[in-house]
């Protein structure tokens, strides 16, 4: 069962216009669920236990529970390991047994298991920017990674309130900037190992992974990344544990794969390269004003993150990749979107970087679209189709005229000579979506390098059909005329 205010984060959950501003500074982290006695989702009876009700605890489980007000019981049978923690006015008392409207016949009443709530599950987390947003319920879109706390955000566990949540991890730190809970606000770590190792601290948190409170803020100014990608597979699968996959059928014909986002998209994701002019929060700032806050693109969320990209041509690991600003482009309307809003936004915005860039700080830049069967007729020319051309165009030069190309049912046949099919060993391209469609340069091998038994094998020809591949797009654009809010 999703504790209260899970059931209506849906009508609340986007900032109006739809947009990230993942900000050089921290983001806000609250987290939802709670184990207070008074909150009716913690009961398997949807309610809370009245008079004459017996009240049972798991006898195994520890927890502490927030009481709030007073209340009388029957019976009640506690768990071996556990706090109430009482406020003014607040405790137990015997039942006089007597009949009361809605409690004539107690029956028995459970507490829920509460270490089912997990510190790596982004359902059970809201974003906002500031702390009165947090309060005003204007929360952000974030891509499924860093929908958990970041390295540099302030967490925060609402006062008045117990919880108990699960640190699993698959690396040993949770690095945050600070955390509250209990009214209180640490920004030590060694103040906060201190709390944690007190009985509160030690019936609140369980699991194997260790907060580390730094109070560090991000000095790039070209922005940080969330530091949440070594729990990329934990957070993907506990969205998906509930519903079996949390991902949603996709009418786009190429959706696209965001880095740190658990499923495929439709809509557009631009690539950014900078120099060391750059500016996140100066960037963000301008996507609002130029195209974000224009009332044709409200229907599109976009998220601004710095994310760690592995290079075209090579099989690096996270630690030689590349940083790059990754700009997410979605339809609001996930259900029926197509995903065509957020690419034209895109396709703008790339004008801008072409005409602008290095005002901007941005050195280069690319853009992947997903499309539909009705958009393909007019897309631009992709990289493999860039990458067949040149190698037509090579060959044709070394041939001296020497090549037959006829074009049968969307194909390219081509009669080539037997001895320049082995430089197809000598291509190499690396084409993996999620990380890099731009294309590697064509390298040739020598003559010389060509197996000892080739000797006249130019003599023949063997036909082989070129059929283009399908990737991302890096486009050139023409200027962009700004239009102001």
């Amino acid at each position: 069962m999703v504790p209260t205010g899970l059931s209506n984060m849906k009508s609340g959950y986007f900032i109006s216009f739809g947009l990230l501003f993942q900000l050089s500074g921290a983001l806000y982290r609250q987290w939802i669920p709670d184990t207070n006695f008074n909150n009716v989702t913690n009961w398997d009876k949807e309610r809370i236990p009245c008079k004459n009700d017996r009240v049972l605890f798991h006898q195994d489980k520890s927890l502490s529970i927030f009481m709030q007000s007073p209340l009388e019981l029957m019976e009640m049978y506690l768990p071996l390991d556990g706090e109430f923690i009482l406020t003014h006015g607040a405790g137990f008392a015997a039942s006089d047994g007597q009949s009361v409207s809605g409690c004539e016949r107690g029956e028995d009443i459970t507490f829920k298991d509460p270490s089912q709530y997990k510190w790596y599950d982004p359902k059970y987390w809201y974003t906002a920017l500031s702390m009165s947003d947090l309060e005003n319920e204007k929360y952000l879109f974030i891509l499924d990674e860093e929908r958990v706390p970041c390295q540099y955000d302030d967490v925060i566990f609402r006062p008045e309130t117990s919880f108990r949540v699960d640190l699993d991890s698959d690396i040993q730190n949770i690095n945050v900037k600070t955390i509250s809970l209990m009214n209180t606000t640490f920004a030590s770590n060694e103040e906060f190992a201190e709390y944690m190792w007190s009985n509160t601290g030690k019936l609140q948190f369980q699991g194997n992974g260790s907060i580390t409170v730094r109070n560090v803020k991000c000095e790039d100014k070209s922005g940080c990344d969330c530091g949440n990608f070594g729990n990329h597979r934990r957070i993907c699968s506990n969205l998906q544990k509930e519903s079996g996959s949390q991902c949603s059928e996709l009418i786009c014909t190429n959706p696209l794969k965001p880095l740190g986002h658990c499923c495929d998209i439709c809509g557009a994701i631009i690539y950014l390269e900078y120099g060391p002019e750059f500016d996140l929060e100066l960037y963000q700032a301008h996507l609002f004003e130029s195209f974000l806050c224009l009332n044709k693109y409200q229907g599109v969320r976009t998220s601004v993150t710095k994310v760690y990209k592995k290079q075209s041509s090579k099989k690096t690991v996270l630690a030689d990749a590349a940083p790059y600003i990754q700009i997410v482009f979605i339809d609001n309307e996930t259900e029926s979107a197509t995903g065509k809003l957020a690419a034209a936004l895109a396709q703008d915005v790339m004008e801008v970087i072409t005409s602008q860039g290095d005002i901007l700080g941005i050195t280069n830049a690319e853009l992947q679209e997903s499309t539909n069967s009705e958009q393909q007729g007019g897309r631009t020319m992709n990289d493999g189709e860039t990458v067949a051309m040149v190698a037509g165009v090579v060959i044709a030069v070394l041939l001296s005229g020497s090549l037959i190309f006829l074009i049968v049912s969307g194909r390219m046949r081509v009669n080539v000579p037997l001895c320049l099919i082995y430089l197809k060993n000598y291509f190499t391209f690396d084409h993996e979506v999620t990380i890099d469609n731009g294309f590697s340069n064509v390298i040739f091998g020598s003559l010389s390098n060509l197996p000892h038994d080739s000797n006249g094998i130019c003599s023949g020809e063997q036909t082989i059909n070129i059929v283009p591949y399908q990737s991302g797009t890096n486009i050139i654009n023409p200027a962009f005329n700004e239009e102001n809010c």
